[in-house]
């Protein structure tokens, strides 16, 4: 054999080789992904043959399975009040899914392995093969009054409420929001397809779930971390810092009002948080130092990287900053400070709950066709923010936003009971202010907290978000 025809021997060996490792790797370690990739059609038709459990708010189903009718072995996804509970939902359609469907796909299609058991007993009973059923935390008067109220505003932006004692998902609403029927249907997939397609490419983004992974300013409701910052250091609600009209941190920063915030003498911490001072919080950033601050918000939730409840939650950043100006602005949550509507109310959640922030989550319980319950809900505390004695400071200075003479979140107020509140007005790169309001209630014992954002409200966190919180925290406590 010449050498040429050697060489060419050689190189077909080594391709056939290649050819051999690729297959042997496709079939050996990677038949799992493909068989459940999104794309195989194979996996899509047998997807639409299986009974998924059902997804329950309280005793009601809000999402569940139907058979097609006629000579189909096909399901249907079918979906109670699909708007109002599609951020947390998310859909089933096309071999694919979203929001607690993708979260818990594999107990909800039965493939999970704790119910091996009961599938195999289906098996040798004749019994048809059906999913878990997932129950959410989900309260749904709390979800109710949380879309009525962006209804009636006519803005975007999402609201998040959480047992503080938990750490349970009472209320995750993002707006606007999508009918997943619209989405799901398995006789008219185009037609689904490309209401899908037209969601994907919408300005209005409502497939995003702004409670859990848009980050946002947080304005003034950072002040709340600041001012527990500030007690954790020793100083107390009566310490004072300079709270001139506007200050100079690169660029002029002022108050609301365009005055100083006590008449030109020094304020008070809690006076500064009841009628939200930029100037004199901005001022205690900067003492306090970016190691502090930084501390302080790591131990609230911000930097600790994305977590999942079990829907992914985007992380929260408060960057370290040893600039004073940019030091300044962060501490009434502008600047480089970026946090979800989630982060919030694990904010106002934390100092609710003596300073223990809980992990949030949404499934209580995860039950088998024959009510047998898989997994149940453990809460666990996320962290500890700051010591019972600062959450308390921080609850009577919160009251004074609501009740106080000057406060000036007003707007969240509830007859006959105290609310612990904060609002905010982000400044943003482009577009009217985003409107903020944080709290707790009833402040002696909190039952919920809330974060909600207006997007672009271009008003107060007072006027516009407020009352939102206000119709989320009545929702529960009236329950």
């Amino acid at each position: 054999m010449n050498k040429p025809i050697r060489r060419l021997a050689v190189f077909s060996m080594a391709l056939f080789g290649v050819l051999l490792l690729n297959i042997t790797w496709i079939q050996g370690f990677q038949a799992d992904a493909l068989r459940e990739h999104e794309f195989n059609s194979r996996q899509f038709v047998e997807s639409l043959t299986q009974a998924r459990g059902a997804i329950l708010v309280g005793s009601e189903e809000i999402a569940f399975s139907e058979p097609v009718g006629g000579d189909s072995d096909q399901y249907q996804r079918e979906y109670e009040n699909g708007q109002l509970y599609a951020p947390v939902t998310g859909a089933f359609r096309a071999g694919s899914a979203t929001g607690i469907e993708k979260a818990e796909n594999s107990l909800l299609d039965g493939s999970d392995d704790r119910l091996a058991v009961s599938n195999f007993l289906d098996t040798i009973t004749g019994k048809e093969k059906k999913g878990a059923n997932v129950e959410l935390t989900v309260n749904a008067e709390a979800q109710q009054a949380a879309m009525d109220g962006f209804n009636e505003l006519g803005q975007n932006g999402a609201a998040v409420a959480l047992d503080p004692s938990t750490g349970a998902v009472l209320a995750s609403y993002s707006n606007p929001t999508y009918d997943p029927n619209d989405v799901a249907s398995v006789t008219e997939t185009s037609e689904a397809a490309e209401n899908w397609t037209s969601l994907e490419g919408s300005e209005q983004q409502p497939l995003l779930n702004r409670g859990l992974n848009e980050r946002y300013p947080p304005g003034s409701t950072f002040k709340i971390v600041t001012a527990s910052a500030a007690l954790e250091d020793g100083h107390t609600p009566e310490s004072t810092q300079e709270a001139p009209a506007s200050l100079d941190l690169g660029a002029p920063m002022f108050n609301a009002s365009r005055q100083p915030c006590n008449g030109g003498s020094p304020d008070t911490l809690a006076h500064s948080i009841e009628i939200s001072c930029n100037t004199s919080m901005a001022n205690w950033a900067i003492d306090l130092g970016a190691e502090k601050m930084t501390e302080q918000a790591d131990a609230y939730g911000f930097n600790q990287g994305s977590f999942d409840i079990p829907l992914p939650v985007t992380e929260s950043l408060y960057p370290s900053e040893s600039d004073n100006n940019i030091l300044g602005r962060s501490g009434i949550g502008q600047g480089n400070v970026e946090a979800t509507p989630l982060q919030m109310a694990m904010v106002a959640a934390g100092v609710a709950n003596d300073g223990d922030v809980m992990k949030p989550y949404l499934v209580e319980s995860v039950k088998d066709s024959d009510l047998s319950e898989i997994k149940s809900a453990s809460p666990e505390v996320f962290s500890t923010a700051v010591s019972a004695k600062t959450a308390e400071d921080l609850t009577q200075m919160m009251i004074l936003v609501t009740e106080g003479a000057e406060g000036s979140g007003l707007g969240g107020a509830i007859d006959g009971m105290q609310v612990a509140g904060k609002t905010g007005t982000a400044e943003t790169s482009s577009g009217p202010t985003h409107n903020w309001f944080i709290s707790f209630a009833p402040a002696d014992d909190p039952q919920v907290a809330v974060a909600v954002v207006v997007e672009h409200g271009g008003g107060s966190g007072g006027t516009l978000a407020a009352p939102i919180a206000k119709r989320i925290m009545e929702a529960v406590i009236n329950e």
